[in-house]
């Protein structure tokens, strides 16, 4: 735990099982303390990159948005049809517009609608987010267990780890509830679940596992680096978390840990 902590790793559990009533109980105090650190490091994490993403997507809306006007202009001129300028220009006006679209994405970072919370029953929703990819063979171990969440929210942040899974060449999708972390309770709202979603896709390389929820990391040629990031965003607004697991489970070579609240 001390090394751990020296190197600002709060993901440790310590063990709970075996131990006389007062170690268990100073074990389950330290392991929610950790969980509390870790989750707010995370936030902290999340509002700096927005709070960047802010400031540069203005700056750079503002530089561009000049660029595309004047080059798309430039084109529908006579004096340019049909002259080695055409070329070039035309250059100009899709690299802009590109990057303007680009930029347009990461407002999504700063602009997320805050989530409206209810019930939402976890196997109806993941029944029907299989449906949607029937190109990966689907594994879900998820009991009748309700949460509370944003359901549109919920859906778009397994959709976008499906997405991520095909683009790796993935086949399989595997979803199984692993375990329940211990939460304050509010509203009716006791235990977290914990849901382990892996794939069998080309696995994430163990020299960029820091940077998957960076915004604007990416390892795709094609990838805007808005996914995980925007994923993560909208777990922490729902009171709950993304990240990388430990270890991949069940044939998979990439998987992720999902915790939202339970409605007990």
């Amino acid at each position: 735990m001390q090394e751990a902590i020296r190197n600002h790793d709060f993901t440790f559990r310590l063990p709970t099982r075996g131990m006389l009533p007062g170690e268990r109980a100073m074990q389950e105090t330290l392991n929610q303390m950790s969980e509390t650190i870790r989750q707010e490091i995370n936030q902290n994490e999340v509002e700096s990159w927005e709070r960047l993403t802010r400031v540069l997507t203005h700056e750079m809306m503002n530089a561009t948005a000049p660029i595309t006007s004047i080059s798309q202009s430039l084109l529908s001129r006579p004096e340019v049809k049909d002259t080695p300028l055409e070329d070039g220009i035309q250059a100009i006006f899709e690299t802009s517009k590109h990057l303007s679209e680009f930029v347009a994405s990461y407002r999504k970072m700063s602009q997320l609608e805050k989530p409206t919370l209810g019930e939402v029953t976890l196997r109806p929703l993941l029944d029907d987010l299989s449906h949607t990819y029937p190109q990966l063979s689907w594994e879900i171990r998820v009991p009748d267990i309700k949460v509370y969440a944003d359901a549109g929210m919920l859906r778009q942040v397994l959709m976008n780890m499906a997405k991520n899974a095909t683009e790796a060449n993935a086949k399989k999708m595997v979803i199984e509830h692993i375990e329940e972390k211990s939460g304050s309770q509010s509203r009716g709202v006791g235990e977290q679940v914990c849901l382990y979603v892996g794939n069998d896709g080309l696995p994430i390389p163990a020299e960029v596992r820091q940077s998957v929820f960076v915004p604007f990391f990416t390892t795709k040629r094609s990838g805007s680096g808005i996914g995980l990031s925007l994923s993560r965003r909208m777990m922490l607004q729902q009171g709950g978390m993304l990240e990388l697991a430990d270890q991949p489970r069940h044939g998979c070579r990439a998987g992720f840990e999902l915790t939202i609240r339970q409605i007990l």
